[in-house]
């Protein structure tokens, strides 16, 4: 075989080979592999211990059926309750917060563009002009035109490309999509705490009309006793202590009912506020709370890993770290940098253009850091230990979630339960009212008996009224816990977060 056509074969084997390892290179650094839960103390349980189908009391409240569901999308139409709706529609669209983190997810998809930059070569130009007389006295200088003016026109183009050989840029690019990810669970956890917190706010306003009502009930209930003890007096059947202690009773009373309107004037002015309405143009209208918690599908606790945006944002966060590791493993290797220049001198512009004024080069260059005095070591180290720490993260983010599932478990289960021993005191304390308001007005009994009975009756039903409004925002939290309507499903892929925006609002707000 002639030498010629050894070398042409060893071009066409050798010269693709370096294209291809210039164009994909080699991935360095350890693989990601999510821990496994299954393995540590975050592993789910096979129920939920505080579940009310763990016990054997049947009373109060109950979960809804069947076990393996979940909630999906508007989480809060479980309450029917057509304003609470209307209410989470507008903070979805309004709420300030919510436009925050949204912006912030819109920051971390410009900057996986940015990464993806530098795969690419940079190409660049520049357009000089100079003019310059050098010193007549320079007559023993070695540089020629002595006291001459001379003049220089330069239009180069410049490219330079370093090619991903150890992959730093994808491993950055991998960063920044984990990122992104983890900036729209970020998004999704807060949209879904805001949203709890409107229904929470709401229901308080509506325990505190119910609370309103009942002592505005009371209050009449009093000024006809009241007008009894008076009557009673005048005839000289009692005593003047009656209408004095009937008097008091009145305004006490009167003094609850109008204190109960600083904490609902607060509760609808942070309503405004989550809604993106100013405080002084917002109301809401008033309506006692009539209804009880509803049922809430639990699902598996296995399911409750997929369910919690804060634990995927967590598992995102250990993503990037991992690959932030990559990247500097890859200052280990030499990196190589290819650039040419090509363009056009002349000293004189009407011979700017013709083929002599040319001048080009190309040439690349490799380097290699020798010693750094254990920075990089550092460095890979720093981030090792950034991802064990977001490993503690994580975990402790789905112990939390356990907890707080728990927690709101028992809390319905247990006020569900109180609030009906909590109705027959009431039942019973007006059974007691109205005896006492017979045998006063026999002649049996004196007026403070009725006070104290009336006392006893007004503060179970205050508590009645106090456990419901728990109940119902025990309720939203248990929700929040359960990761409202969300699942892991909905969290954007890598490849999703890194599509073009089509359209991005670059209108800067004043």
């Amino acid at each position: 075989m002639s030498k010629s056509m050894t070398n042409l074969r060893l071009k066409f084997a050798v010269y693709p080979a370096i294209t291809t390892l210039l164009l994909t290179g080699c991935m360095v650094g350890p693989k990601y592999n999510p821990p496994s839960p299954s393995a540590s103390a975050t592993a789910p349980p096979i129920a939920y211990k505080e579940s009310p189908t763990q016990f054997q009391e049947t009373d109060g409240w109950k979960v809804a059926q069947p076990q393996d569901a979940m909630l999906h999308g508007k989480w809060w139409e479980i309450y029917n309750d057509p304003e609470l709706n209307a209410l989470e529609d507008k903070l979805n669209i309004d709420n300030q917060n919510i436009k925050q983190f949204f912006e912030n997810f819109m920051e971390a998809r410009t900057l996986i563009a940015q990464a993806r930059s530098q795969l690419y070569p940079t190409v660049g130009t520049s357009l000089s002009y100079q003019a310059a007389r050098s010193s007549s006295n320079l007559t023993n200088a070695p540089s020629a035109n002595t006291g001459r003016v001379s003049s220089i026109g330069s239009l180069p183009f410049q490219v330079s490309w370093e090619p991903d050989l150890w992959g730093k840029v994808r491993n950055t690019i991998h960063a920044e999509q984990y990122n992104a990810q983890l900036s729209a669970a970020d998004l999704e956890n807060e949209r879904l705490s805001e949203q709890a917190s409107l229904a929470a706010f709401f229901f308080e306003i509506r325990g505190q009309d119910a609370l309103q009502k009942l002592l505005n009930d009371t209050v009449e209930a009093d000024k006809k006793a009241l007008d009894l003890a008076r009557a009673r007096y005048e005839t000289g059947i009692d005593d003047r202590i009656s209408v004095a202690e009937a008097e008091s009773t009145l305004q006490q009373v009167q003094s609850q009912a109008i204190n109960l309107g600083v904490a609902r004037a607060q509760f609808e002015h942070a309503i405004a506020v989550l809604v993106g309405a100013n405080p002084s143009q917002f109301s809401i209208p008033v309506k006692p709370l009539l209804t009880n918690a509803p049922a809430i599908p639990l699902g598996m606790p296995s399911a409750l890993l997929e369910r919690r945006p804060d634990i995927a944002g967590a598992e995102r966060r250990m993503a990037a770290a991992n690959a932030q590791i990559g990247i500097a493993y890859a200052a280990y290797y030499p990196s190589l940098d290819l650039s040419a220049s090509y363009g056009y001198q002349s000293s004189n512009f009407s011979h700017f253009f013709d083929l002599p004024s040319r001048f080009w080069s190309v040439g690349p260059t490799l380097s290699e850091t020798i010693y750094d005095g254990g920075l990089r070591r550092a460095t890979v180290n720093q981030f090792i230990t950034t991802y064990n720490a977001d490993v503690a993260s994580y975990r402790q983010t789905v112990l939390t979630a356990f907890q707080q599932v728990e927690d709101g478990l028992s809390s319905v289960r247990i006020l569900s339960q109180q609030v009906l021993k909590q109705q027959q005191a009431v039942a019973s304390s007006e059974e007691v009212l109205k005896l006492e308001l017979a045998r006063y007005e026999t002649g049996v009994d004196p007026y403070l008996d009725v006070v104290t009975a009336q006392t006893t009756l007004l503060n179970n039903q205050q508590t009645l009224a106090n456990l419901h409004v728990q109940e119902m925002t025990a309720s939203v939290q248990l929700v929040e816990a359960l990761g409202g309507g969300w699942d892991r499903s909905q969290l954007p892929t890598p490849t999703e977060v890194s599509k073009k925006l089509d359209k991005v609002d670059t209108t800067i707000q004043k």
